[in-house]
């Protein structure tokens, strides 16, 4: 019998799976039973009996104190300081079984003792919490409580739930138990959500109302903050001018003259600090995107059958859906989303180039044609400015252009403004800072890498530092306080290169390249992030799509469009928020 086992193998393993967890369960028995505890944890009266060795397991905190020598190593007593006995209990039971339920009534608590002890998971875990349950009525409270414990994900997400929902925040308890200082940083912020001016002066003014007696001093400076020359001019003469504590202080007056003189006399525009007359703009808020016209899959870099075709982009569901198409087939179109109504402009038809214009409302899913530029153009840049539709440039059939028009929605009639410096077809166009920003471009015999920029108070343009790439057909769009440029042709090579601008340093830096070259492509901000939108990869024409986090620095493919291929037009319209 020997001889015949000595002829197998010698080591056979055997493994439980299930044991460590059976042995945890097991512990936590015994510690119900009050048997083999060797410590107990106070907090004031309560007292928690528990096993070194499962808190060291467990818990971060326990397991430098139980294994570095500490004097708490060697008591059969230690004494947790500041922390709620409830959320103590919680957390030694979640040691044993790796259980725990968070709720309204406990997850700050929770939350303080997991960062106490260094259970990094729970934190995480009441942060989301948190954060799903934000609310005009408690956003201010978390930020504060979010700011205390440096969870830095939750203070980010708070802070812009409280720029998306700034009007119902504003109506809150807790914003107008809001120190000054809080309220100065808050009406001073470019990414509040409103639909006009006037709601940050009210907001401004309820919050000085709530506690007269102490808060009217303040008034002068909180004015200061708002950005009055916004405001129409019946509400500024109606309300504003005739608000008692408005007029109770000198400087007041002043910066209500100086909004009236803005709308009065617009020679003197330039003359005002930029931040008074730069429309808010919140771009946490999540919107669809729209990709208009463009290209077949048929369609190659020099040719191609022009489409009518329309489809919009969930970003949160990272998905396309095709929509209405417009009456006309356009290609290298121009386009610009002015008060929720998407309008797509000139472009190519596969035969001539276009003056046309026509404006999807998708409540009604309907498009409609308006007023016709005064020039055909295609391949130009198109933005919008104070309410006004801007087209800069582009191709005639005949020859690239230096000539801008604007449109006004109000009066439907398209006005020639100032010309660019150079004639620029294919050129990167976006508002940046308050200002019209023109990048690159060609004018048929080269390539630019040059940059000038448009005051549309002044109606004169300015030179800025050049792009470290000359390029045409490229990607232009700001976010934050940066302006973004990306892909586009050289001369020689389709480029996945991407580069930003910093306006105080007036120069350009390198950020992470595409994940793929791309000409004609579109690129559009959305909810904090950037969207590069087909193109050409200099063999074929793309429905692929990238997104930029600015904060990682990295591009991530989305979705792909389902109807396109090749040079879209692309707009967003940002959703309201519920």
């Amino acid at each position: 019998m020997v001889d015949e086992l000595e002829e197998l193998e010698d080591l056979v393993h055997v493994t439980v799976g299930d044991l460590p967890s059976r042995g945890y369960g097991v512990m936590e028995e015994i510690r119900r039973q009050g048997k083999l505890c060797d410590v107990t944890l106070r907090v004031g009266e309560h007292k928690f009996s528990a096993h070194r060795i499962v808190l060291a397991a467990s818990i971060p905190y326990f397991h430098a104190m139980f294994t570095n020598d500490m004097m708490e190593c060697k008591q059969d007593e230690i004494v947790m300081q500041g922390m709620d006995p409830s959320a103590l209990e919680a957390l030694i039971n979640f040691a044993y079984n790796g259980h725990l339920a968070i709720d309204q009534q406990n997850v700050q608590s929770l939350l303080m003792g997991a960062s106490f002890l260094q259970l990094q998971n729970i934190k995480d875990s009441c942060c989301s919490f948190l954060k799903e349950r934000l609310h005009p009525k408690n956003c201010l409270g978390v930020r504060q409580f979010a700011e205390t414990m440096m969870c830095a994900v939750l203070y980010d997400s708070s802070n812009r739930f409280i720029h998306e929902h700034f009007v119902e925040v504003s109506m809150s308890e807790e914003f107008l138990a809001l120190a000054f200082e809080e309220v100065l940083e808050l009406v001073a912020r470019d990414e509040l959500n409103v639909k006009a001016e006037e709601q940050v002066f009210e907001a401004a003014l309820a919050w000085v109302r709530y506690d007269r007696e102490n808060r009217e001093v303040f008034v002068p400076e909180l004015l200061s903050k708002i950005r009055l020359p916004l405001c129409r001019p019946q509400f500024l003469t109606d309300r504003v001018q005739q608000d008692d504590l408005v007029r109770c202080y000198h400087k007041c007056r002043d910066l209500v003259d100086e909004a009236k003189d803005y709308h009065l006399m617009p020679e003197r525009r330039p003359h005002l600090l930029a931040f008074k007359t730069r429309p808010r703009c919140c771009t946490s808020i999540a919107g669809l995107i729209y990709a208009v016209g463009g290209l077949n899959s048929a369609a190659n870099f020099y040719a191609g059958d022009s489409l009518n075709v329309v489809e919009v982009f969930d970003p949160i569901a990272n998905r396309w859906e095709k929509c209405q198409p417009m009456t006309t087939a356009r290609s290298r179109v121009g386009v610009a989303v002015v008060n929720g109504l998407l309008y797509a402009i000139g472009g190519y038809d596969g035969q001539s180039r276009l003056s046309t214009v026509e404006v999807y409302n998708p409540e009604t899913d309907t498009w409609t044609k308006v007023g016709s530029m005064n020039s055909k153009r295609s391949a130009m840049g198109s933005v919008v400015l104070d309410g006004q539709i801007y087209v800069c440039g582009g191709y005639d059939g005949n020859c690239s252009l230096n000539s801008v028009e604007a449109y006004s929605p109000e009066t439907n009639k398209w006005t020639v403004v100032t010309p660019m410096s150079s004639n620029r077809s294919a050129a990167g166009v976006t508002v940046f800072e308050g200002r019209i920003y023109v990048s690159g471009g060609h004018d048929g015999l080269q390539i630019f890498n040059t940059v000038e920029y448009y005051n549309h108070h002044t109606g004169t343009w300015h030179p800025v530092s050049s792009m470290l790439n000359k390029r045409c057909r490229h990607g232009a769009a700001s976010l934050g306080s940066k302006m973004y440029i990306c892909g586009g042709y050289e001369g020689s090579a389709f480029l996945s290169v991407a580069e930003v601008y910093n306006s105080m340093a007036d120069q350009w830096y390198l950020i992470t390249n595409m994940s793929t070259r791309r000409s004609r492509v579109s690129l559009v901000a959305n909810c904090g992030r950037l969207y590069a939108v087909g193109g050409y990869d200099g063999q074929s024409n793309l429905n692929s799509v990238e997104m930029y986090d600015p904060e990682t620095n990295r591009w991530t493919f989305m979705a792909p469009m389902v109807c396109h291929e090749g040079g879209v037009g692309v707009g967003c319209i940002p959703l309201l928020p519920i």
